[in-house]
């Protein structure tokens, strides 16, 4: 029987190492950032790269390594919002030219996109039960606030 795989660093650190075995510090650690959006999504795919990616960003857990994977999850995103608001129109039986009810193949659809979606999550850290193995530090303060901060202090003096 095949072990897990394992989980990515920066999702093991997030979640505060429950095993406490030792990081690998030879991994790869590629700069965390959002990769440029593939033309080719479309436009629901797109909106789920414009809505997720920010906070995948702020939590370290993309890069411009992800693009591809990231990709593939927005693009399942929208193959299963495109095939919904079919069924909804068509309903998840159709009646055949013989008046025979059969399962619309949207359905079919629908179902392996949340498949697909389902399995980039997990990577991602984007499932509930995913989230609340994560711990998230606050984040740093950026030179600005320190700015300002030290500008309140010499005002106040």
């Amino acid at each position: 029987m095949p072990s897990p795989k394992p989980k990515p660093t920066a999702l093991r650190i997030l979640q505060g190492k429950p095993g406490h075995r030792p990081l690998n510090a030879h991994e790869p650690k590629p700069d965390a950032a959002i990769p440029d959006c593939p033309a080719e999504l479309s436009a629901d795919a797109k909106a789920e790269w414009a809505r997720l990616s920010p906070y995948l960003l702020r939590v370290g857990l993309i890069t411009t390594a992800d693009k591809s994977a990231f990709a593939a999850y927005c693009q399942a995103y929208g193959r299963w919002i495109d095939a919904e608001r079919k069924l909804a129109d068509e309903g998840e039986l159709l009646l055949t030219d013989k008046n025979n009810l059969v399962q619309n193949p949207r359905l079919w659809v629908a179902n392996k996109a949340l498949d697909q979606m389902y399995k980039f999550m997990v990577e991602f850290g984007l499932t509930p039960s995913s989230r609340t193995r994560l711990k998230v530090s606050p984040a740093a303060e950026d030179e600005m606030d320190k700015f300002m901060k030290r500008g309140n202090k010499l005002r106040q003096a």
